[in-house]
């Protein structure tokens, strides 16, 4: 994984995991979040939307440091780096999506569950790995267990965490960034709600920040 990426995130704490219906909304949402105190965002290709309003985001709002989340094949792997996309996040290890990346010089961030899924990813030489769906995976003790056997590498826990946990999981030393979807509601983005948006990215930032 590129180093200025890895440290961007490791510097921004938590990263807004979301999906846009709508890419007229992408560059509102976008200055909700950098009034609320965050700089980086996962867009899911969870919506036909993804593609554009990645597009548009490094367009317009280009100090904003926009992922490519659910990647799950190299077609889409490209499209996002094609869009803009600054790295490639995906909810599972793809081992054709990871090489693309590697050979074209893209930050990647497999999911991984397991032991297995984690060494798959350490043979392809990736350190910093999505730690997904973080809270029925086991959450903060999973990873307290893999930090012995795993102690090179470091994890983006993603799934079930919010303000409650947020702060768990970033006291674990092999976390580098969490991954929250309660930042930017699905409806909230639809219907244009900025004003709640920014807040609750205050509200993580703060907490990611205590």
């Amino acid at each position: 994984m590129e180093t200025d990426l890895y440290q961007c995130l490791k510097k921004e704490k938590i990263v807004p995991v979301i999906k846009i219906n709508d890419p007229g909304q992408a560059v509102g949402m976008a200055r909700a979040l950098l009034a609320g105190g965050l700089s980086s965002a996962e867009i899911t290709f969870r919506s036909a939307a993804a593609e554009e309003s990645i597009r548009i985001l490094t367009r317009e709002v280009p100090e904003l440091v926009v992922c490519a989340g659910t990647v799950l094949n190299v077609e889409t792997a490209r499209k996002a780096i094609q869009a803009g996309a600054r790295g490639i996040i995906s909810p599972g290890t793809n081992p054709e999506v990871v090489a693309f990346c590697l050979a074209d010089g893209v930050p990647v961030i497999p999911g991984c569950m397991t032991p297995t899924e984690i060494e798959a990813n350490m043979r392809m030489g990736l350190k910093a790995v999505k730690f997904f769906p973080a809270e029925p995976a086991g959450g903060v003790k999973m990873l307290k267990a893999f930090a012995g056997p795993y102690a090179g590498v470091q994890f983006m826990p993603t799934g079930g965490i919010n303000l409650a946990n947020l702060k768990s999981y970033l006291e674990l030393p092999n976390v580098f960034c969490c991954g929250g979807s309660w930042i930017v509601p699905e409806k909230e983005l639809d219907r244009g709600d900025f004003a709640l948006i920014q807040e609750n990215a205050r509200l993580a930032a703060n907490q990611a920040n205590c």
